[in-house]
Order: C-alpha cells, then sequence, then structure tokens
C-alpha cells in the first residue's frame, strides 16, 4: 500500500510495500513497519528500475465504489481530482495534470509512446453491504463486483466509519490486481476519525515524529484530502507496477514504487515531519502544490526520478 508515511529517514521506523496475495488472485501492496538493516539491498535491487512486465497506458476506463456513507461534497472532491488528470486549458500551472504527465515521462513513455488517459466510467454506492468491519478480501470482491473492463482500474473508498484489515495499524491504502481478468484496484479508506495523524499527515499533526503545526486541506476536508494524497500515489503505483512486474524497486515481496520511494514528501526542502515548500491559498490559508479541475487545488507526492535518483516536487 502507499500510504503518506512521515518520512523516509525516520531513524526508528519505515514504511515501505508489501505484497500480500489474496482469495481472488489480486496482488495488493500496502505499507508496512520497517527497521532497515545492512542486509536489505544485498545487489542493485535497491535502484528503482523496470522488470519488463506489464504497464496501463493509453485510455484507462475507472469505476469507482463509495462503501458506506460520503457526502455529494466529499465526492465531488474526488471525482474533480480524476478529472484533473487530464490537461485542459483552464488548469494553470502548477497543475495535477502536469503532475500526471511526470508520471508519463518518467515512466511510461519509457516503454511505449501511447499517452495516458484516465477515463471515469462508472460509479455505484454501497450502502454497509458487508457491515462496517472489510477484509482485504472483501475489498478485491467489492471491486471484482465493479465490472471495469480489462485494462481497467476500479476505485474502493470506504467511509471514515468503516474499519479495514490492518488500516491505521500498518496501511492507509492498497493497490492490486486479478490477473486473469487483466483489471486493477485501489482501496483508500478516510482515516479522519481513525487515524489522521498516519493516514492524513500533513493535514494532522502526527502520531511519530516532530510535531509540527498541521497544514490546512485544500478542499477543507481532512479525511478526503488525506484519502487524495494516497489515492494519487496508489495510482502512480497502479500504472507503472500494475501486475508487480513493472516499476518498483528493492525486493520484489518488499517493493516500493513511484511515489511511495518519496514518502512524506510534497514540496523542495522537505524532512521528517515537513512536507516541504508549498503554495498557500492567500483567501483560506491552506496549503496545496498542484490546481485541478472546477477551481480545485490538492498537495500531491513527489514522484521518484529514477534517472536522478531524486523526488521530482510541482515546485
Amino acid at each position: 500500500m502507499a500510504s503518506i508515511s512521515l518520512s523516509k529517514s525516520v531513524l526508528s521506523l519505515l514504511f515501505i510495500l508489501t505484497f500480500v496475495n489474496s482469495s481472488q488472485g489480486a496482488r495488493p501492496r500496502k505499507l508496512d513497519l520497517w527497521i532497515p538493516g545492512a542486509d536489505d539491498y544485498p545487489d542493485d535491487s535497491y535502484l528503482l528500475k523496470y522488470h519488463n512486465g506489464g504497464v496501463l497506458q493509453g485510455n484507462i476506463p475507472v469505476s469507482i465504489v463509495w462503501y458506506g456513507y460520503f457526502s455529494w461534497s466529499q465526492k465531488s472532491i474526488i471525482i474533480d481530482f480524476l478529472y484533473s488528470l487530464t490537461a485542459n486549458p483552464w488548469q494553470s500551472n502548477p497543475s495535477v495534470a502536469q503532475w500526471w504527465n511526470t508520471i508519463d515521462r518518467l515512466y511510461l513513455s519509457k516503454v511505449s509512446n501511447q499517452q495516458t488517459q484516465i477515463n471515469l466510467v462508472n460509479q455505484a454506492d454501497n450502502w454497509y453491504w458487508w457491515g462496517k468491519y472489510l477484509s482485504m478480501s472483501q475489498i478485491a470482491q467489492l471491486a471484482s463486483y465493479a465490472g471495469t473492463p480489462k485494462g481497467g482500474i476500479t476505485l474502493v473508498f470506504t467511509a471514515e466509519d468503516v474499519a479495514v484489515e490492518n488500516f491505521c495499524m500498518n496501511h492507509c491504502a492498497v493497490h492490486g490486481s486479478d490477473q486473469n481478468a487483466g483489471t486493477t484496484f485501489i482501496w483508500v479508506g478516510n482515516s479522519e476519525s481513525q487515524c489522521p495523524g498516519q493516514c492524513a499527515w500533513p493535514f494532522h499533526q502526527p502520531l511519530y515524529g516532530p510535531h509540527t503545526p498541521p497544514m490546512l486541506p485544500p478542499n477543507g476536508d481532512v479525511g478526503i484530502d488525506g484519502i487524495i494524497s494516497n489515492l494519487a500515489s496508489m495510482l502512480a503505483g497502479t500504472v507503472t507496477d500494475p501486475f508487480g512486474n513493472g516499476y518498483y524497486q528493492g525486493n520484489k515481496q518488499a517493493a516500493m514504487e513511484a511515489c511511495t520511494a518519496c514518502p512524506g514528501v510534497f514540496g523542495r526542502g522537505a524532512f521528517p515531519g515537513y512536507a516541504g515548500e508549498v503554495l498557500t491559498d492567500w483567501t483560506t490559508g491552506a496549503s496545496y502544490n498542484a490546481n485541478g479541475a472546477n477551481g480545485r487545488k490538492y498537495l500531491m507526492p513527489a514522484i521518484f526520478d529514477p534517472s536522478t535518483s531524486t523526488c521530482s516536487t510541482l515546485n
């Protein structure tokens, strides 16, 4: 998974991606606690590189499953973010589309020259079908029921009153796949009432590390703005490493990907407990680094640049 963790260089703990198997044939990646050791990277596996597998390109159909209650306002923040991934002349830079194009430029264009575009094709509300606690296998099942076409992505969002297996304890979001169906899924939970210090940082004080004042969320919703940052990270991982054999860093069973290789970095000069230099909305005081559709503003995670081994930010 890719939660927005505190920092890559926190001395005691680091979060990294790991792979787990599910009964649905999906291979989710989630963020687990990791204590680094000298033997973790015995060879050049520490390099984030292409492993000759599949990536997602072209027009990518996306379906949404809203599990639990989401207000119209909350849904619109997320939907506008998805629309923001497509460039349009009304989006001023720095923009979400500019961020998305960076993934194309640094990763996908190395595989083929198809331009990648997200197309929202379907949405469905699920009113607590399986109650207010879900296992990861149930998340995969929810994704499979969406009927997303081959090569597509199903986004499963769980409301703030829904607990998910290991949510908050060691991950905030997951992306996985059903290789038989040729589809992928992303799950992200609303952490506002459960663990905002872990999964909605920097819009809430972190659970660990320096307790600097939190940033104001650009859309006025700590949980949903936290979802956006985690969703962006998972989208980057999904298109560049959908089936576990694309772009990743480290051991295949404990890999980092395009955004999760830069945890906690949103702007230049980031360090543990500090997200980096970002922009401030002078009307609200909220922090952001990307303009989006319908006048929205968002905080986008840094993208790891394999050619320079640095974290690329929008500012």
